[in-house]
């Protein structure tokens, strides 16, 4: 009977060993990272608002040069933090006017008015 049980258990540890010998000569495969990540860890200040206003206007280019800031992250070539106004300015350079959405507040005893709210005061 244990003769059985000792023969089975070393069966099982034989499976065992080489089903992890066969794992190991496969060759692993690195999981990307997303692009987002990569991005997100050099964005800081307004530099996602200023992407997503890019890839929001110019959905066609934006994918090349998605692409190439996440090789160029990748291969080490970027290693700064980059704002919104550096990455504003490098779209600009590159023939993508980024168009972003502005307000002109004014504070007037101790309230936020908008522009338009300060001239429709005056008149």
């Amino acid at each position: 009977m244990e003769d059985k049980e000792l023969e089975r258990l070393k069966r099982k540890k034989l499976m065992e060993l080489q089903r992890s010998s066969i794992k190991a000569q496969q060759p692993q495969k690195e999981e990307p990272e997303s692009a987002e990540k990569l991005l997100d860890s050099l964005f800081y200040g307004r530099a996602w608002e200023v992407y997503r206003a890019a890839k929001q206007q110019y959905p066609k280019p934006m994918e090349a040069v998605e692409k190439a800031l996440v090789e160029t992250i990748k291969t080490g070539k970027i290693k700064q933090k980059i704002s919104g106004e550096a990455l504003c300015a490098f779209f600009q350079q590159i023939g993508i006017p980024v168009r972003l959405e502005t307000k002109i507040m004014f504070k007037e005893h101790g309230e936020l008015k908008t522009l338009e709210q300060k001239v429709k005061e005056k008149e």
